[in-house]
């Protein structure tokens, strides 16, 4: 008897591989996959504006991207000795204001220049409950700790997502018609709203979704990673301590259903020669210093070198310098 539900992997009319630029944008989710393709040397680019919750604002981030129109002063906040933007996660937040607004457009020209290339775009919804600021009624991607009062928020319902996406996705298929659009729902529960409400927002995702789908069949699809987490892994033995995110095992677990998915065979074999040697670089001996160690190096950057022969987008420059180094 089987005691569990098994998801399989679906079987999509495309796949991913190291000639496939791919964009990830949305939720921690996304940080998560995108980071893990990242971490193996695949051409990705993961939040250029950090991690995004709702359809608005991350739709508000790749406009931005395709527009490439810089961010100025005025478009910087300053809170708590802390200059930002409501349109940028955290991460971007700085004590000095020339260097959050260098951040935040460096980031947008390599975002810019990497949309111009990529295959696929990857998008995870978390929410669809959206903070709007009340001076102004724009939507923020990050309330950044400001007071409530500045605030008002409500949920998207599923029409309006489905219009703002459409526009959207229009943009994007008139300037590549081959672009691929991969959807997720973020499996990480936002507690906020409670258990109903969390359901109630989740609910008009998926409905969103599968509705973007059904419209551009041929661009858009949709990965199940909440059913793999809610149905095949069904348990708070796979959430994280505060039992709202996955845990290291699930996310585990959910990118093998993603590999088996959208990785081809080929794909797959690089995958496993470049995490040999990374884990060979990243080895440490008890020994640095003996003639087996150095031959040992010298294999690694050979491997490295065949490998680059065959794909000399693979970026090992940084590894090639630890093995230089501490072959000298």
């Amino acid at each position: 008897m089987d005691f569990r539900t098994t998801i399989d992997a679906p079987k999509f009319p495309f796949s991913l591989s190291y000639e496939t630029p791919t964009l990830f944008c949305g939720s921690c989710f996304t940080e998560n996959i995108g980071s893990i393709l990242q971490n193996r040397k695949m051409p990705v680019m993961v939040n250029p504006f950090g991690v995004v919750y709702n359809p608005i604002s991350v739709k508000i981030v790749i406009e931005s991207i395709i527009n490439e129109k810089a961010f100025t002063e005025s478009d910087l906040n300053f809170m708590n000795g802390l200059w930002f933007s409501y349109k940028h996660h955290s991460s971007f937040s700085s004590l000095n204001k020339e260097e959050c607004l260098s951040l935040i457009n460096s980031n947008l020209i390599k975002a810019s220049a990497f949309a111009q290339i990529m295959d696929c775009l990857v998008v995870t919804f978390g929410t669809a409950r959206v903070y709007y600021q009340k001076v102004n009624n724009e939507p923020v991607a990050n309330c950044h700790k400001a007071p409530a009062k500045e605030f008002e928020n409500r949920l998207l319902d599923v029409a309006e997502i489905v219009e703002e996406w459409s526009e959207l996705i229009d943009t994007l298929i008139k300037a590549n018609p081959d672009l691929k659009i991969l959807f997720t729902v973020s499996p990480v529960r936002h507690w906020k709203d409670g258990a109903v409400g969390n359901q109630i927002s989740k609910s008009i995702l998926h409905v969103a979704i599968h509705q973007l789908v059904d419209k551009y069949p041929n661009n858009a699809y949709y990965f199940p990673a909440y059913e793999i987490q809610l149905d095949d892994l069904r348990d708070y033995r796979f959430y994280s301590d505060d039992m709202l995110h996955p845990s290291k095992f699930a996310i585990e677990y959910i990118w093998e259903r993603f590999r088996e998915s959208l990785l081809d065979i080929k794909t797959v074999a690089l995958i496993s020669e470049v995490e040999k040697i990374l884990l060979a670089v990243n080895h440490r001996p008890f020994n640095p210093n003996t003639s087996e160690h150095k031959v040992f190096l010298k294999k690694i950057l050979e491997k490295m070198q065949k490998v680059n022969a065959d794909h000399p987008g693979i970026d090992f420059e940084k590894e090639k310098a630890i093995l230089l180094n501490n072959m000298s």
